[in-house]
């Protein structure tokens, strides 16, 4: 099973990663201005946003296996019309048809996997769950960069077509039948909350992306959809609190420590994982003058890190349970995080190399750890809503981080032109970064400790749902 979802979700991650260093040149060859191409990328991150929520109630109506093949098709088309776009309008809109079915996507791998495991063995199943997100940071970048060189801008969709037709046919060979029972009863969409929480989210996230202006957090172009977000996602979250059930999150899921732990955790090492993943590209191109490619290629090592992590990491949280690694792993993120805050122009790049190796080793350990601890001692019908919970924490914190070190780093530049100048400038960020990833260490002792051994009976179902 593991194998099966791993194929189709890989399509989601690389499109992420291989758009975003492509930017600049798609403004070139759409004769668009770059604000316009941006769109690009925001407007996909708002659809997946927007239906992320969506994913507990569409399995309960559909089964794991046909909502999973459905997303795979939604994301095909997407991808096959934004290879065809003819401006630059027409492939924003078909960006958003690939974020709807990637909404759905990311969250669904979580639970069924976790399903699956029936709880035990998180450590293992979570080494599973993150893989597409190791390798996006390794190939998304270096892939992107390639297309680039070699190929038109229209192959930047059309290496998507692979995975999703080889992962639906794997899907359609190897996910188990899960379609609801025809005599079970419908469960009914919360229609008031999707239209308080899909909008809400989106609304945060898009104020967020404002704020690298001039003006920062203080235009009214952050201000009025930051607001407006707030509000209708408190609107939800009182409305879900006052319902027993139908509510589309189950946000009473916060009552337990470890999803509310998790969750927070989760939220910082968000902001650490993409504020960096903004920062380390734009220093290695406007310090030290590489070009897209060169700077995918640099920050291998920090991939590599995270993806040796998974067996690391998921094998001594089922020993010594994920409070201690989330610890160790947070501690390490910002302790290594330190060398980028003494950057110059002239750093030695094999030292560098050498801190986002150790980096990368730490964040993907520090992304395992809360996200396995979130599913400790919860029932087979709570793992749906945790899984849209974490991944939404995560994403928010993503944005946060995004948008906060764009405006801390805009700030300490400056006026800066000079390469030992700006180096200065993403000095100050990456000591803004450690210092952020620093205050989650202590709030790691508030996971859950070593989680209940597997049962007998289970351990054969939580090693197949575990193994690649």
């Amino acid at each position: 099973m593991a194998s099966t979802l791993i194929v189709g979700a890989l399509a989601v991650v690389f499109d992420t990663t291989i758009v975003s260093v492509a930017l600049n040149d798609l403004a070139q060859e759409l004769d668009a201005p770059l604000p316009t191409i941006q769109w690009v990328s925001t407007g996909y991150l708002l659809a997946v946003f927007a239906t992320i929520p969506l994913a507990g109630w569409a399995q309960s109506r559909l089964g794991g296996r046909r909502l999973w093949i459905a997303a795979l098709g939604g994301f095909l088309l997407g991808s096959l019309l934004s290879a065809l776009a003819w401006d630059a309008t027409s492939l924003i809109a078909f960006r958003i048809v690939q974020g709807i079915a990637g909404g759905i996507m990311m969250p669904l791998m979580a639970t069924l996997l976790m399903q699956a495991a029936q709880g035990r063995n998180i450590g293992k199943v979570m080494a599973v769950i993150t893989v597409p997100t190791a390798l996006g940071p390794i190939l998304g970048p270096v892939l992107g960069g390639l297309v680039m060189h070699l190929a038109d801008w229209r192959w930047l969709f059309f290496v998507n077509i692979p995975f999703c037709v080889v992962g639906g046919w794997l899907a359609w060979r190897n996910l188990p039948d899960d379609r609801p029972a025809p005599d079970r009863p419908r469960t009914r969409l919360d229609v008031v909350g999707l239209l308080l929480l899909c909008p809400g989210f989106a609304a945060l996230l898009h104020g967020l992306s404002q704020a690298e202006g001039s003006t920062g957090f203080a235009g009214a172009e952050v201000l009025i959809p930051l607001i407006s977000g707030l509000a209708l996602v408190g609107g939800f979250t009182v409305r879900a609190l006052t319902r027993t059930t139908g509510a589309l999150v189950n946000v009473r899921l916060f009552r337990h420590r470890a999803v509310a732990s998790s969750s927070t955790l989760l939220f910082l090492g968000g902001i650490s994982l993409f504020g960096s993943m903004m920062l380390l590209p734009l220093y290695f191109q406007q310090v030290r003058g590489e070009d897209a490619l060169g700077a995918g290629l640099l920050l291998v090592p920090q991939g590599v890190g995270a993806l040796l992590a998974r067996s690391l990491a998921g094998k001594h949280i089922d020993r010594v349970g994920p409070r201690w690694v989330a610890f160790a792993a947070f501690a390490f993120v910002a302790t290594s995080t330190v060398p980028f805050a003494f950057v110059t122009a002239g750093t030695s790049e094999v030292l560098l190399m050498a801190a986002l190796f150790v980096r990368g080793i730490a964040l993907g350990a520090a992304m395992i750890a809360p996200m396995g601890a979130a599913y400790v001692g919860l029932r087979y019908e709570e793992i749906p809503d945790a899984s849209i919970i974490t991944r939404v924490a995560q994403q928010i914190g993503g944005a946060v981080g995004l948008a906060l070190l764009a405006v801390i780093l805009q700030h300490s530049t400056g006026d800066a032109h000079t390469p030992g100048a700006l180096a200065d400038g993403f000095g100050t960020a990456f000591w803004w970064s450690a210092a952020f990833t620093a205050a989650a260490v202590p709030l790691c002792l508030l996971l859950p400790r070593l989680p209940e051994p597997a049962a007998p009976d289970d351990d054969a179902e939580a090693e197949a749902a575990a193994k690649v």
